[in-house]
């Protein structure tokens, strides 16, 4: 077998059974390497509009605020 065949086989455990890595990863909420993935993991326009659009509206009642002196 050439290193190329092997690339193509699906992940084994240490019993030989195949893996699903994907449904593994998903289940896998490990908070320290949720920052990364979050980082380097592109996300949508529209994702990042509404993350604008909720910091503009934060920004917009912090002003109101210091403008009423509260």
């Amino acid at each position: 077998m050439s290193d190329r065949d092997s690339n193509n086989n699906p992940p084994t455990d240490v019993a030989g059974k195949p893996v699903n890595v994907v449904e593994r990863d998903l289940q896998d909420r490990d908070d320290d390497t949720r920052g990364v993935d979050e980082a380097i993991t592109p996300s949508s326009t529209r994702v990042k509009e509404q993350d604008a659009e909720a910091l503009r509206r934060k920004t917009d009642e912090i002003e109101r605020k210091v403008a009423d002196g509260n």
